[in-house]
């Protein structure tokens, strides 16, 4: 998995999403964007991604709605 999807499994279990093999890739691009991080660019995307889910509960029901949504 990518440097940080293992530490998202919570998140992810929530949004319904399974990480595969064949969707990881996918998956993290998502996120990259949804953060506006650079693709590949894991500890800038894993730094923004817990300013997502930790701020508070609505952030992160905001995170799991806008990844939800990419991943269409």
């Amino acid at each position: 998995m990518s440097c940080y999807l293992r530490h998202m499994k919570d998140i992810l279990e929530e949004a319904g999403i399974d990480v595969t093999k064949d969707n990881k890739k996918e998956i993290d691009q998502a996120i990259h964007g949804l953060v506006e991080v650079e693709y590949k660019n894991c500890p800038a995307a894993w730094k923004e991604v817990k300013k997502h889910i930790n701020m508070d509960e609505e952030a992160k029901k905001k995170f799991i709605k806008g990844l939800k949504a990419r991943l269409k």
